[in-house]
């Protein structure tokens, strides 16, 4: 009885402490806080961008962006992520190159796109890139690597050019530690299958990438720096086994053709 009793008084005495412990912190700075972590990376993704817009050539035909934003937002709906949040720029570039930046821009490099035999290896880039924004790796690779105090600087002063180079420079040619490409890759798994897409082609690209020596492929830029393709591949292939997944093509085998066409 009391054993019972002095369990009863020590929960209650550690509800009020935690009670007691959360009354002090003051919500309201936390929370704006977070807005202003959030604006930042509003900022940096803008200025990002920007610097890639003004050292590549975007590609604005109609048709291919919408092609690609069809394959995007397939993904995003059947997994309730707010679309219009990822941002894809396709990029006039042979290297087999995609890569996120902060606040949701994503760049395709067209050599990805016509190295993509089939519409589900491309579905399955894209929702790896997707995976790296949703699970915060892009804003965590750059704190590590360039330090919150110099992200903070770089979105509030116009004397950073030399910053926003080495940064985009980062996101562009070199890649996120083993754990998070593995996380990344294990949630496009996730959400090509919550999107009726078969997952095994993005396993298939990873290996195909990772052997392939065609002469077409000297820019590889994209398999040299992500860190041991085929043991990606392996682990997808381990995560998908032998179940098998539905796959409804979100774009016309026509469609497809011509895209690829489009970029020749």
């Amino acid at each position: 009885m009391k054993k019972t009793l002095l369990q009863g008084i020590t929960i209650i005495v550690m509800f009020f402490s935690l009670w007691f412990i959360f009354a002090q912190i003051e919500w309201t700075k936390v929370l704006d806080t977070q807005k202003s972590t959030d604006k930042m990376e509003e900022h940096l993704g803008e200025l990002l961008w920007r610097f890639f817009q003004e050292s590549e050539r975007e590609i604005n035909n109609p048709f291919i962006v919408s092609s690609l934003d069809s394959l995007k937002e397939k993904v995003c709906f059947e997994n309730k992520i707010i679309h219009p949040s990822i941002k894809i720029h396709i990029v006039e570039n042979e290297a087999i190159n995609a890569f996120a930046l902060p606040d949701g821009h994503i760049v395709i490099y067209w050599g990805i796109i016509l190295n993509s035999m089939v519409q589900e290896e491309l579905s399955g880039i894209i929702s790896h890139e997707i995976a790296h924004t949703q699970l915060n790796h892009v804003m965590k690779k750059l704190i590590k690597e360039i330090g919150f105090s110099t992200l903070v600087s770089l979105t509030t002063s116009n004397n950073g050019s030399d910053v926003i180079k080495e940064t985009a420079k980062i996101l562009s040619s070199s890649a996120f530690d083993r754990s998070m490409e593995k996380e990344a890759d294990i949630k496009a798994v996730e959400y090509l299958v919550a999107a009726r897409i078969a997952p095994k082609p993005y396993a298939d690209f990873l290996y195909r990438i990772s052997l392939n020596d065609n002469e077409h492929l000297k820019y590889i830029n994209w398999m040299s720096t992500h860190p041991e393709y085929t043991e990606r591949s392996e682990y997808i292939l381990d995560k998908i086994g032998r179940n098998k997944y539905i796959n409804e093509p979100v774009l016309h085998a026509e469609t497809w053709n011509k895209l690829q066409a489009a970029l020749l």
